[in-house]
């Protein structure tokens, strides 16, 4: 049954239907969810903006109404949206090219980018086109988080060890260059705490997962930096909090050149960030067996990051992490992720001013920490194993993300994705197939002998304007190979799709094959592509009977389409379920069966010339060359029947006259005049397209 899409309206307005389907049983799950996601919630927000370098309240803020604007209009009921470690290295990277980090205008540049970036969702799950994030590569998520954890964790270094650079550093070997030359000034209790820190959380793991390692950590080191005065002896730390509401951002909106600048890494931050948040919906959805709907997650994503850019907060998208937290704690709806969101506003409000003693040291081993886990060994390994070109896109996204701007590395990703999809539907694979022994399944067996007269070829993909070229190459080259072949067999049953340039090269094919003398035969044709056929003029040029069903068209070409000679007297094989029953004749001499002869070397008569010699006044000796069972159905008046084995065996008692030969399609006449003429006889001719052209002139009920 086909789902119904939603009207714009409906998109919009999802908060109406949350909360209108929502049922009191689900509260206590939800808020159990909620809270628990809101501990891990809390820390992450301010370590990931440390990863941006914005402020803490920028996270929070992001972290707050993310949470709550994805959770009423997104579409799953247990993603959590908010800040990532892998969005907040885009936005450092992507503006860096312009501002200085910590200043009015990165802040400012970081909304707008959060705005732009959910535009560009926004429209595309709108315009219901969240089908393309299908099409980026699963390699390209793994390879940029493998790279994105490897930055986040040597950039950390700094902070963790209390290091003081005077040389700006953006780029990851600058990093590198700098904490090697500065490792000898780092700070003595900084260090320590942070050290301490990534203890503190490895400890706890391995106690219980569930222990809210990050937050204990930060809390603890919080605590000794107030007790203990450490910020007076250099151990830098958070600052303050604001206690309020997240306060409206004023934001160029009208900067063209400032657009132009962020336009790069917003199209990096939407793209990474639909990835990521669709394919987390996705697994997490596996589990729950809940139907999701794309659009309107790209939608709930949209509005997230536009309200974040201007509630003064940064770009978001979904978490792996804090979704995986959430579903284990028992969420029932999309609402767990909005009560996440109003227990961090609590807090803030209430205990904000606490976080002002949170050493940035701690952050930074929580970040340490976090980027470890980021990297999936796993995944990475089986990527690997796998197909070349999926792992080709994991190493350059990977390596990309270490040595380019991370919007382009993103960028660069993706477009290999699109590539990667174009080259592999763009070279279907054509398959020349024959039945199995039981004679249910087709296969491709080349070992296996094929049938003389007949290939059956399967197509595997689209005939689309990118495709058509090889499909064409590969239906010639099997030409090529197989140069007596005379009838062709096409499976579709794996196109889709066809366009106008599909239908030229079947035309093309239908085109090689009459100029053999054969034909083309479709089966399992898609009705969609069959109504393109149709509409072409492709399938009226051909007719019905050359588009048959799969458990028909075999017994069709074996009675109207296939020479029963070749079957009998040339083909050692039994192919199809038809031909077990065929006698095979075997030869007491050689004779070139799989050779036409040249047509400039047979004398040939038409059936209405034929008609008329044979009532004329010098009539022709007529012989029929085709089995008994063949001749019994009509024949030329006055022919004697020889079949061609005979003809063969006993050829020297024809008597050397004129002889008109005759079989059903000239194939059988054709190579016993040969035989005849190399025995010496002179005057040979055989009936042109034997007796279908007798039957086609309207002369078959002349019989006698």
């Amino acid at each position: 049954m086909p789902v119904r899409r939603k009207t714009l309206l409906e998109v919009l307005t999802r908060p109406v239907e949350v909360v209108r389907s929502y049922r009191r049983g689900h509260l206590r799950g939800d808020l159990v969810a909620g809270l628990t996601v809101a501990v891990v919630l809390l820390p992450q927000a301010i370590a990931y903006a440390q990863i941006a370098e914005l402020p803490p309240n920028i996270g929070l803020n992001a972290a707050i109404v993310a949470a709550v604007i994805g959770g009423l209009w997104g579409s799953s009921h247990h993603l959590q949206t908010g800040p990532t470690n892998a969005i907040s290295l885009i936005v450092l990277s992507s503006l860096l090219v312009s501002t200085d980090p910590g200043s009015t205008e990165f802040i400012v540049a970081a909304g707008m980018m959060a705005v732009m970036a959910g535009i560009f969702q926004f429209a595309m799950g709108v315009f219901r086109l969240g089908v393309l994030v299908n099409f980026v590569s699963h390699s390209v998520v793994v390879g940029f988080t493998a790279g994105a954890a490897l930055l986040i964790g040597i950039k950390q270094i700094r902070p963790l060890l209390g290091l003081q650079f005077s040389e700006p550093v953006h780029t990851l070997p600058e990093t590198v260059v700098a904490v090697i030359r500065h490792a000898g000034d780092s700070h003595p209790i900084t260090a320590a705490i942070g050290a301490s820190a990534i203890l503190l959380i490895l400890v706890l793991r391995r106690i219980h997962r569930k222990i809210p390692g990050p937050l204990l950590a930060m809390v603890g080191g919080a605590v000794v930096v107030f007790a203990l005065g450490l910020e007076q002896r250099g151990v830098a730390i958070v600052g303050q909090l604001p206690t309020g509401l997240p306060p409206l951002a004023q934001l160029p909106l009208f900067a063209l050149e400032l657009i132009g600048q962020l336009s790069a890494g917003a199209l990096a931050v939407a793209a990474i960030g639909l990835t990521e948040a669709v394919s987390i919906a996705r697994s997490v959805a596996t589990k729950s067996n809940q139907r999701l709907d794309s659009n309107q997650e790209l939608v709930g994503q949209g509005l997230a990051n536009i309200a974040c850019g201007f509630l003064s907060g940064y770009a978001a998208s979904g978490s792996f992490s804090r979704t995986a937290v959430n579903y284990e704690a028992g969420a029932r709806t999309s609402m767990a992720g909005v009560f996440s969101g109003l227990i961090v506003l609590i807090t803030v409000l209430t205990v904000g001013s606490l976080a002002a003693f949170i050493p940035k040291t701690a952050l930074a081993g929580v970040l340490i920490v976090i980027a470890i886990g980021m990297i999936d060994w796993r995944e990475i390994g089986r990527i690997w194993r796998g197909a070349p070109g999926d792992t080709a896109i994991m190493a350059v996204t990977f390596a990309s993300t270490l040595l380019l701007p991370l919007e382009f590395a993103v960028l660069l990703g993706i477009l290999l994705s699109f590539a990667l999809y174009i080259r592999r539907t763009s070279v279907p694979r054509v398959e020349s197939v024959v039945p199995d022994d039981e004679f249910v399944r087709w296969i491709h067996r080349p070992d296996k002998p094929s049938c003389p007269q007949l290939s059956i070829l399967t197509i595997h993909g689209d005939l689309y304007f990118g495709a058509v070229t090889h499909v064409e190459e590969e239906i010639q080259a099997h030409l090529d190979d197989h140069p007596d072949l005379l009838f062709l067999l096409i499976r579709m049953v794996s196109v889709d799709q066809c366009d106008f340039a599909g239908v030229h090269t079947l035309f093309s094919v239908h085109k090689a094959m009459r100029g053999r003398g054969g034909d083309v035969y479709f089966t399992q044709v898609n009705p969609r592509v069959l109504e393109v056929l149709q509409r072409t003029d492709f399938h009226d040029r051909l007719g019905p009977d050359h588009f048959q069903s799969e458990d028909r068209v075999i017994a069709h070409l074996f009675k109207r389409v296939l020479d029963p000679a070749i079957c009998i007297y040339e083909c050692p094989f039994r192919v199809f379920r038809e031909c077990q029953n065929l006698p095979k004749r075997e030869y007491p001499e050689e004779i070139s069966f799989h050779t036409e002869v040249p047509r400039d070397q047979l004398k040939t008569i038409e059936a209405s010339r034929l008609w008329d010699v044979l009532h004329g006044e010098h009539p022709r000796l007529v012989i029929d060359v085709r089995e008994p069972r063949e001749f019994r159905r009509g024949h030329v008046p006055k022919a004697f029947l020889i079949p061609l084995p005979l003809l063969i065996t006993d050829g020297d008692k024809v008597p050397d006259e004129p002889l008109v030969l005759v079989c059903r399609t000239g194939r059988r006449s054709a190579r016993a005049a040969q035989l005849l003429g190399n025995r010496g006889n002179s005057e040979v001719t055989i009936l042109e397209g034997g007796m279908l052209a007798w039957e086609a002139a309207g002369l078959l009920e002349a019989i006698d």
